[in-house]
């Protein structure tokens, strides 16, 4: 209940500030450290904890948001990938692969399931946000630019043809909401040279400068802009601009010493990135296969069987037998999960609240995999069919665009799933998982979690 339990500003316990780097490796943030480039990351590593943790799946920033926000997988949070097929509105959702994807998609629907409606339509009933459980417990919130921001506020958008959503007690979000004036710049206006993250860091520091929050999660997206771009390791400029805008929070609160007097400190990304070599056009293996949809993005796909001349989900996992694009294929068969690699087969099957393997292990070895895969396909807006892409493949999506020559993820592969994170203060373990960090924060202000990430827990 609102008011249950006490504002840490009425405490001793210091508030949170939660950053989220959005595509940075953990190679990248390592090999970064010491140098000129990341003056602030490398001190809150040296007055902290530096570790590595793994992402949902697929690895794709609506999913992962997702899932940081709620501490539960797609099977809670029903989140399932960039692009997906609506079963009860019979209509594909697109949150912007690209901008060729969007405009097939339509332009103007494409917006608003972004913007609005993957909060207040899409997000799971069942998933309680960060910024809901910490408002019914009186912690006063803030977000900026964060994607999966559902809370107890109501805001008013800029622009009239988007409508009010509930938000974070304070909500920035790229100009289109904003609980008060701040003075930022706009967002959009030049996002290849970092205007996005410019506006974040404009509000971050005006936020700090007014001890305007208990829990404000801070996100930068720019870097993960950069990298599709230039490969997961060659945005050094944009990972120093990304340390001086988490320097601008600390400026603002008077320097370091004093930060960290007022503030805990997260600071991770959402999922990694690996080199694009060779690109898929996915649909074409099914160009001939009756009512059925291929939703591909970055370097995952979902297939969606829309009527009852589709082939079965067996024969459709089959027809990528031998693919070089398509690393692991999964679908379900008899209450159990099948992973198809190269021919080959595991069955995962759910006895008594954990997974038995059946067959060849070897096909899940990437990270926490089973686990994540399992909850991928339990999300009811999955395919019938569920891809991830092999090492340096990418699928191509509704628009035709890729990223060849750059950087992307979503597989279940290492350099897709590991991200790294830095912890100063907090008062809950390292998380070792998006889906721990929740839990983490609620447990930093004495916090129930919601029984899901409780049962995951045990």
């Amino acid at each position: 209940m609102p008011g249950s339990a006490p504002s840490p500003s009425e405490s001793l316990m210091r508030k949170l500030v939660l950053v989220v780097i959005d595509g940075l490796t953990p190679t990248m943030l390592e090999g970064s450290l010491g140098t000129l480039a990341t003056p602030t990351l490398t001190a809150l590593v040296e007055q902290g904890t530096l570790g590595r943790a793994t992402t949902t799946f697929p690895s794709l920033t609506p999913v992962c948001l997702s899932s940081i926000a709620t501490g539960a997988h797609a099977d809670v949070h029903e989140i399932p990938h960039l692009v997906w097929w609506h079963r009860r509105e019979r209509r594909l959702v697109e949150y912007g692969s690209s901008f060729g994807a969007a405009r097939a998609a339509g332009l103007g629907r494409t917006l608003r399931d972004t913007l609005v409606g993957m909060n207040a339509d899409h997000l799971g009933r069942r998933a309680v946000t960060v910024f809901e459980a910490l408002a019914d417990a009186g912690v006063r919130t803030a977000a900026v630019n964060f994607t999966a921001y559902r809370g107890r506020t109501r805001h008013r958008p800029t622009v009239p043809f988007l409508g009010p959503v509930l938000g974070p007690e304070r909500f920035f979000f790229y100009n289109l909401f904003q609980s008060e004036r701040t003075g930022a710049p706009l967002s959009f206006r030049n996002r290849a040279a970092g205007s996005i993250d410019s506006y974040a860091a404009a509000v971050g520091r005006w936020l700090v400068t007014r001890d305007g929050f208990d829990f404000l999660l801070f996100y930068l997206s720019d870097y993960d802009y950069a990298s599709h771009a230039s490969g997961p390791d060659a945005a050094g400029a944009v990972l120093a601009r990304c340390d001086d805008a988490v320097g601008g929070l600390v400026r603002a609160a008077g320097g370091m010493e004093a930060f960290l007097e007022r503030y805990a400190v997260v600071v991770l990304s959402d999922h990694g990135q690996t080199a694009v070599t060779d690109v898929a056009r996915l649909g074409e293996r099914f160009r001939h296969a009756p009512e059925m949809l291929v939703a591909a993005s970055n370097r995952a796909a979902h297939l969606y069987r829309l009527g009852p001349r589709a082939p079965a989900a067996r024969a459709l996992a089959e027809r990528l037998d031998g693919d070089p694009s398509a690393g692991v294929v999964l679908f379900v068969e008899d209450d159990a999960i099948v992973a198809r690699r190269e021919g080959a087969e595991l069955r995962l099957v759910e006895r008594g609240g954990s997974l038995r393997l059946e067959g060849d292990p070897a096909i899940l070895d990437q990270p926490d995999a089973a686990a994540r895969v399992a909850a991928a396909l339990r999300c009811p807006n999955a395919g019938d069919v569920v891809v991830s892409a092999a090492d340096g493949w990418e699928f191509e999506d509704l628009g035709g665009r890729h990223h060849r020559g750059g950087g992307s993820h979503g597989s279940l592969e290492p350099g897709d799933s590991l991200v790294p994170v830095v912890t100063v203060g907090f008062q809950a373990p390292p998380p070792a998982s998006v889906v721990d960090v929740a839990p983490g924060v609620l447990g930093h202000f004495g916090v129930s979690a919601p029984p899901y990430a409780s049962r995951r827990a045990a």
